[in-house]
């Protein structure tokens, strides 16, 4: 049938949607929220590996939530300029999650949104359980 999307359940995250080259579905992250995922793969269906990566998402996000704030805060410096006076922000919570293909190796990358940054997305690109670099400006996938 021409137009039908392919679709596929995978083990605790549910139905993934291939459109526009990746694997899309929902994922909860303990904020409160779900957020879209984005996941490698062929036509034939994601990447196990990248599935793998996928259901580590929650937990490689709490273990590195501190390390993407202090991140978050050190690009947010150059937007402060000389105020004093400027109060921190909240934590913002990523507004997507992904496993794409990065350099050669899986990398999960958390997007974000800011005030202090409105006309980009920022990118937390997790590697190996640990944050390798926080991008200034991605595509969200």
């Amino acid at each position: 049938m021409l137009g039908a999307k392919k679709s596929v359940v995978a083990p605790e995250l549910g139905e993934l949607v291939r459109r526009r080259g990746l694997w899309r579905g929902a994922l909860a992250l303990g904020t409160g929220a779900s957020v879209p995922l984005a996941v490698t793969g062929g036509r034939g269906g994601p990447d196990p590996d990248a599935l793998t990566l996928a259901r580590a998402i929650p937990a490689t996000f709490a273990a590195n939530r501190s390390a993407i704030r202090d991140a978050l805060a050190e690009h947010r410096e150059p937007y402060l300029g000389d105020d004093p006076g400027a109060t921190p922000e909240p934590d913002p919570d990523p507004v997507y999650a992904a496993v794409i293909e990065l350099d050669g190796g899986l990398t999960i990358e958390l997007g974000y949104r800011t005030t202090w940054d409105e006309e980009h997305t920022l990118g937390a690109r997790i590697r190996n359980g640990r944050l390798v670099e926080l991008n200034g400006s991605v595509l969200a996938p």
